[in-house]
């Protein structure tokens, strides 16, 4: 077989593998999909609420560097960070970025939503009635570890190492409870 051959071979296949072209799977400039926290220059997926830890808001805007090991290498500000692949290593970094660089700024999102919702998402906190999205845009994602499925009706999350707490939905995808020590429940949840 001629190399275009193979060439056109190998297109072939792929097409019809339904998956997308590798360029399109790269990342791009875009927005910071939801609250997290950083040191300065690290941000993890597990988004532990830590001393000296402050909250880069949801819709900040981040380019992107490129990929490390475990980590998306992204600017904010004019200032580097990585954001740490640290607990969701079953993703593929590529989509791990996607996950917290998206093209549409979520601002635009929650500013239609109520009062109440988007006070709980701009305190990185939750409240009864916000959808899935909403939960995702206040807390983050969820470590992929222990949610490999985000089309369940409950999350757990991590306020930091020995402070676990789970995001209850209804079925019809709403949050309905927030399940954690009261101390935790009142950093991450709002009447």
């Amino acid at each position: 077989m001629t190399p275009i051959r193979q060439i056109a071979f190998f297109a072939l296949v792929l097409s019809a593998s339904g998956l997308p072209p590798a360029y399109a799977q790269a990342p791009a400039d875009g927005f910071l999909c939801c609250n997290m926290r950083t040191d300065g220059s690290w941000i993890s997926d597990s988004n532990y609420e830590e001393s000296g830890k402050r909250i880069i808001p949801f819709g900040t805007p981040v380019k992107y560097k490129g990929l490390g090991r475990y980590r998306v290498h992204i600017e904010i500000d004019g200032k580097r960070q990585a954001i740490g692949n640290d607990y969701s290593r079953d993703i593929q970094m590529e989509a791990f970025a996607r996950r917290y660089i998206v093209t549409d700024d979520p601002k635009a999102t929650v500013s239609k939503t109520s009062l109440k919702v988007r006070a709980a998402i701009e305190s990185a906190r939750v409240t009864k009635g916000m959808t899935k999205e909403q939960v995702l845009t206040a807390l983050g994602y969820p470590i992929s570890s222990e949610n490999p499925n985000l089309d369940v009706p409950r999350w757990r999350y991590w306020l930091w190492s020995f402070s676990p707490y789970v995001v209850h939905f209804d079925n019809a995808g709403r949050l309905s409870r927030v399940e954690a020590d009261a101390a935790t429940l009142d950093k991450v949840f709002v009447e």
